[in-house]
């Protein structure tokens, strides 16, 4: 278990400085958004699927295989054998929450940056109605959800960077609970 979350925690130290036009760095963006899940008492699930919810942007490099074209599902096909559902399932869920929450919540898509606009296009822009039921009918739906929240909000230059490896301790916490599945 802890080679994984070694492994993990080098592939952020190596491909986390990338920016990806939001001003912040992969890492800075990845701890912010678990400090958000932290702040906001959730369990180690939820604070890890904060955590990891963008590792398909990194993987790509590291292990080529999983590909980089959708992070989303890139970064939960990684993480399926490592993780449970309620860490891996938010995170392929959450540019599809990104579309959700521009088709049905007015104003949405205004406060989205625009790097997320941008990419919307790619993710398959706004919703039909027939997704928006099957969306809506996912086990992970509201976590998603709040994971696209939190990914929204992780995105501040002006906050100081917390380390990464503070979050070691709630990924195992994570992993062995997919161990106990």
């Amino acid at each position: 278990m802890q080679n994984v979350i070694d492994e993990i925690v080098a592939i952020y130290a190596e491909h986390g400085e990338k920016t990806y036009g939001e001003g912040i760095s992969q890492t800075e963006h990845a701890v912010q958004c678990a400090q958000l899940a932290v702040l906001a008492q959730q369990p180690p699930e939820m604070v890890t699927a904060a955590l990891l919810h963008d590792i398909g942007h990194l993987i790509d490099e590291v292990h080529p295989q999983h590909g980089n074209f959708k992070h989303d599902k890139a970064g939960a096909d990684y993480l399926q054998d490592l993780f449970p559902p309620a860490v891996t399932e938010p995170i392929r869920l959450h540019a599809q929450a990104k579309r959700y929450l521009c088709t049905m919540e007015q104003g949405y898509l205004e406060t989205l940056s625009e790097a997320s606009r941008y990419s919307l296009k790619y993710q398959g822009g706004l919703m039909t109605d027939e997704e928006l039921d099957a969306f809506e009918d996912e086990p992970f739906f509201t976590e998603s959800l709040q994971l696209r929240y939190w990914d929204d909000q992780g995105k501040d230059p002006e906050l100081a960077a917390i380390p990464f490896n503070q979050f070691k301790d709630q990924m195992a916490k994570a992993m062995f609970r997919r161990i106990l599945q």
